[in-house]
């Protein structure tokens, strides 16, 4: 019960102990590592590098500090520091670039603590962790596509004051480590059953319509990774506002982007077409997660104004999360905890428009690209 409320999932390769994407501490505690985020359950099976669509860590670190709190115990720097910065307001989504925005203001260049410090104003918003296994095709890191792939920039989420510049910066090689370790990652195949002649004339509509920013996939496979101006896709502007120009320069002035040696992209201006291979196990969509599933991507104006997704539910006619549909968030739901499983597109930072290239499709093409997504 404790792992379905948190998003929680047991690591296959022991029985007992912390649960997979934490580690023990040593006195008797878990500390989480990447895997929390970035790993998760499809259709119930648990897939290293995929998004952790369950994850509840705003629920999670709240419990945990109201009953520390209970019990005369000491608060730690997140039980503390969610009070001011919010984990997400929606399970299986994180707040995660600001907590990049808020640590980084912590250094300065050399990645010294400055105290005291600058914060800048922070955009609180919902992120969809990406799946790991495209990162080895793009040139460059996040949504936006504004940094530099390197391991450095990894370690943004580490400096919390209690680490001083010279362990950051002996963790270099670790983090290359990891970096390469998420290159690695190959995507899942789909697991059922795909009919093979749509798929092939879904092939053919989506080179027609979809490869240019997309690209192609088999044999004659080719990723270019484009930045798509905000006002020809037109989703949620919110998550490339919360960056600014400003906290962009300060990681291409610093240690981080080997000083500007590494390209930083100051003004990206729009949202990376990223490639799609595995999409089928990287549902909801967009950089917001408010799309439950492909078709839904595909049908712009069918997408929900609320939804509520199952458990470990996987809708293959869609191909995606297994969803309730809601025009408005229930007047019974009135639990902060309980609110998180309602994805609710009227809320800041959340809004599922956008991305409305798919109507110069016509339904049978439609049909014929969801099923050609199983393929990728």
């Amino acid at each position: 019960m404790a792992f379905s409320r948190y998003g929680l999932m047991e690591a296959p390769e022991r029985k007992s102990g912390p649960a997979f994407g934490y580690v023990d501490d040593g006195n008797g505690g878990w500390v989480m590592n990447c895997f929390a985020c970035h790993a998760g359950k499809v259709a119930g099976n648990l897939i290293p590098g995929a998004p952790n669509t369950h994850i509840a860590l705003a629920t999670l670190t709240e419990d945990v500090r109201f009953t520390k709190l209970t019990l005369g115990k000491k608060l730690t720097h997140l039980d503390l520091g969610s009070l001011k910065i919010p984990l997400g307001d929606s399970i299986g989504l994180t707040n995660a670039v600001i907590f990049g925005v808020a640590l980084g203001a912590l250094r300065d260049e050399h990645m010294n603590v400055v105290i005291p410090f600058s914060m800048p104003q922070l955009i609180h918003h919902a992120m969809d962790a990406p799946p790991w296994w495209n990162v080895k095709k793009k040139p460059m890191l996040y949504c936006d596509g504004f940094s530099p792939k390197n391991a450095r920039v990894l370690l943004q989420f580490i400096l919390i004051p209690q680490n001083s510049p010279e362990t950051i910066k002996s963790w270099e090689k670790d983090y290359r480590d990891i970096l390469a370790y998420i290159e690695s990652c190959k995507p899942p195949k789909y697991p059922w059953k795909v009919n093979s002649k749509q798929a092939e004339l879904g092939r053919t509509a989506f080179t027609n319509h979809c490869s240019r920013c997309h690209g192609t996939y088999g044999k004659i496979a080719k990723y270019e990774q484009k930045i798509v101006p905000i006002e020809e896709i037109g989703t949620d502007p919110v998550r490339l506002e919360a960056l600014s120009v400003e906290s962009r320069r300060k990681i291409q002035k610093s240690w981080l982007s080997h000083y500007g040696k590494d390209k930083v992209i100051l003004d990206p201006g729009g949202y990376v077409a990223p490639p799609l291979d595995g999409i089928w196990a990287s549902a909801p969509y967009f950089h917001n997660g408010s799309a439950p599933t492909l078709w839904h991507v595909l049908h712009p104006d069918k997408r929900p104004a609320v939804w509520k997704r199952t458990e470990n539910g996987y809708d293959r006619e869609k191909v995606g999360l297994q969803v309730t549909t809601f025009d408005k968030l229930p007047k019974s739901v009135k639990r902060r905890d309980l609110r998180r499983h309602y994805f609710d597109t009227s809320m800041k930072g959340k809004s599922n428009s956008g991305h409305r290239f798919p109507d110069a499709l016509s339904e049978d093409e439609k049909r014929a690209v969801l099923e050609y997504l199983k393929t990728l």
